[in-house]
């Protein structure tokens, strides 16, 4: 088993719908212990959902706003494990003023807001467990290619890119210690926070008609989980400061696929007349 005896830290599980549940259920079945986080009135969720993973996961709270949370975490995770091999950071929040098409009247307030949440939790994360990885590990990000502009993703979307730096940053100051940090660029997934998305339904049908290997946003949970597990086991010792695409080839097609048959037929030409 990928996983067998190894600790992992994951975040963001609340129902068996979000992609960190899957992540979860496969690391598991791989042979690992884990811990998961959750914090205020939805921790009762990921209790319930760790209840159904597996009796007697333990939930330790984390609200990635509060500093003394992260500090909390590391004395937690030595006190009960004493190290850690692997961390899933699945944790993204937007105010609904920050989506949708409202990029340009977006106060700074909110764009605060979705940097602290999204972008900078991953490097509090990683410098509260670097120090239970003594002999190195794994850091697993879950991010969406933000490569370019999408039309309804707007400052989730900066956010996002800038996840995206910040895990080569990380891979960087922590590849040294044998620590290494990667992100999992998903393909659009049904979870709880997809609702949240203005348009997410316009985008999941054109995700489905790119693709080449095509894409299920209900079923397509198994594989970025196997994947998100690749990625924290030792299989993959050399590879660091990546964004891994699990997303059917969506990102490596320009467009849709076209039928030249439902073209209008060429305008017919005069035949060339010799002198």
């Amino acid at each position: 088993m990928l996983l067998q005896g190894k600790k992992i830290l994951i975040t963001g599980v609340l129902t068996p719908q979000s992609i960190a549940y899957g992540i979860a259920e496969h690391a598991l079945a791989q042979g690992a212990d884990i811990i998961l986080t959750g914090f205020g009135r939805a921790r009762s969720l990921t209790e319930r959902s760790a209840k159904r993973l597996k009796p007697g996961i333990e939930v330790l709270e984390l609200d990635v706003s509060k500093p003394e949370d992260f500090a909390a975490l590391t004395a937690s995770l030595r006190e009960k494990w004493g190290r850690v091999d692997g961390a899933v950071h699945s944790i993204a929040f937007a105010p609904e003023d920050a989506l949708g098409g409202n990029f340009l009247n977006t106060p700074w307030e909110s764009v605060q807001t979705a940097f602290r949440i999204s972008t900078f939790s991953l490097k509090e994360l990683a410098v509260a467990v670097a120090p239970l990885m003594p002999s190195g590990g794994s850091i697993v990000t879950l991010d969406f290619d933000n490569n370019i502009a999408w039309p309804i993703y707007d400052w989730m979307g900066v956010c996002k890119a800038a996840l995206e730096a910040t895990v080569r940053y990380l891979a960087r100051d922590l590849g040294p210690k044998g620590i290494r940090v990667n992100a999992l660029a998903a393909g659009p997934l049904s979870t709880v926070a997809a609702k949240g998305i203005p348009g997410f339904k316009s985008l999941e049908q054109a995700w489905s008609r790119q693709a080449p290997l095509g894409w299920d946003v209900r079923n397509s949970h198994e594989t970025v989980g196997r994947t998100a597990c690749a990625l924290l086991s030792d299989w993959l010792p050399s590879t660091t400061g990546e964004q891994v695409h699990v997303d059917g080839g969506y990102h490596s097609i320009g467009a849709p696929p076209v039928d030249p048959s439902q073209d209008d037929p060429p305008e017919a030409k005069p035949a060339p007349t010799g002198e």
